[in-house]
């Protein structure tokens, strides 16, 4: 080939290749927050950045809009973000792009939520932590790993700590998986919201008001949640006072709630450990307050809870007519309570050996003055299918 010919094949080459991926090196100390939001904006796809060890002293939230960027530090507990002297009352990181890795990092006292990331599909969270050091606050951020919106969720080896609403939240999502993560001392540890297809597996949710929650609520942009499992979780000592801003709606959640689904289609609770949870083990209930969302349905259904392992509980119910349910149950309530409100179909199955109550209640909202508890009638669930749930396969080649 002659010579002008092959250097033009090499440039035309050059100029089709993709640029190779970068390290981005971000070092504590002075200056951390102005050159660590520099790096997110300049990375560009396939680029990691690369946190040392230390503090991060952060004034401002940050924002990462760049697909394919992996964010990882030294380990959750040597590389700490620090919000403490944070201005404003914004996330601590916001992530707006596609197919990015968080791992092995910490953020602490975020004046809002810790990390979030709206619209971000092919999201990893990996051994992240996020607290709040004082300790249980309203004052406290809402969230502390928070991903809405998206399609493609992996939280996994993570810990949350003292979030006044959910210390893991996903919301109006799909393909999800939470799994081999800590939360405790949130209002809610882990919730699942107006999601679907999620997997909830070999997590511990210990010291929370609520340990684990399923709901659907009305008036969201993305409507429909369920098909989620619950399974192989430790779900001991929710015994935290509820200290949710008024308001929210995580602030009628009852100290001592193990597991609750609210208005939910298709809920599998399987293979947990459930001790020491003073309201209920395993809540089932019809959305209470008034709506007008015409594609809202408020009712729990097609929920089977199989077999569990259940130890202590239901000895110091924080619902109204306690005294009275405590009477009629020889003073502790059964592992799983329902209310009883049903529309259409299924509300609740249980496996057999599975002790349940229905307070037999005939719509939401009703008193529970009302109520008739009685045995909850087995339900015939040989060959009772679900489909497939959780996060893609891919997203696991990206938390090694």
């Amino acid at each position: 080939m002659p010579r002008m010919n092959l250097l033009c094949a090499i440039a035309l080459a050059a100029m089709a290749a993709p640029l190779a991926a970068e390290v981005h090196e971000v070092a504590s100390g002075d200056g951390a927050q102005e050159r660590l939001q520099e790096a997110l904006i300049l990375a560009q796809p396939g680029d990691e950045i690369v946190l040392g060890k230390g503090r991060f002293a952060m004034t401002d939230g940050l924002s990462l809009d760049v697909d394919g960027v992996t964010v990882r530090g030294a380990g959750m507990d040597e590389t700490v973000l620090d919000f403490t002297g944070q201005q404003g009352a914004g996330e601590g990181l916001l992530v707006t792009s596609d197919n990015v890795t968080l791992r092995d990092f910490a953020v602490e006292n975020p004046k809002g939520d810790g990390i979030k990331s709206k619209g971000a599909d092919n999201i990893v969270y990996s051994r992240i932590r996020v607290t709040w050091t004082n300790g249980p606050s309203p004052n406290n951020g809402a969230y502390g790993i928070y991903p809405v919106e998206s399609t493609g969720v992996l939280v996994t080896g993570s810990k949350v700590s003292g979030a006044s609403d959910a210390g893991i939240y996903v919301g109006q999502s799909r393909d999800i998986t939470v799994r081999n993560s800590i939360v405790e001392a949130n209002v809610a540890g882990i919730e699942i919201e107006n999601s679907r297809d999620a997997l909830v597996e070999n997590n511990i949710a210990t010291r929370n008001t609520g340990g684990l929650l399923v709901f659907d609520l009305p008036n969201l942009p993305v409507m429909g949640g369920g098909n989620v499992i619950l399974r192989r979780n430790l779900v001991i000592d929710n015994d935290t006072p509820n200290f949710a801003p008024p308001g929210n709606i995580v602030a009628s959640v009852r100290r001592g709630t193990g597991i609750l689904v609210m208005a939910n289609d298709g809920v599998l609770i399987e293979d947990n450990i459930l001790d020491n949870n003073p309201t209920a083990h395993v809540m089932v209930i019809a959305y209470t307050q008034p709506f007008d969302d015409e594609r809202y349905n408020p009712y729990a259904r097609n929920v089977m809870v199989g077999d569990n392992v259940f130890g202590r509980g239901g000895d110091d119910p924080q619902i109204d007519g306690k005294e009275m349910l405590l009477a009629a149950f020889g003073g502790a309530l059964p592992p799983v309570m329902w209310d009883g409100v049903v529309e259409d179909g299924n509300g609740l199955m249980l496996a057999h050996g599975v002790q349940g109550w229905t307070l037999n209640l005939s719509r939401p909202g009703q008193s529970l003055v009302e109520a008739q508890p009685g045995p909850i009638d087995l339900v015939e669930t040989e060959g009772w299918a679900f489909p497939e749930v959780g996060a893609p396969d891919d997203l696991e080649s990206r938390i090694q």
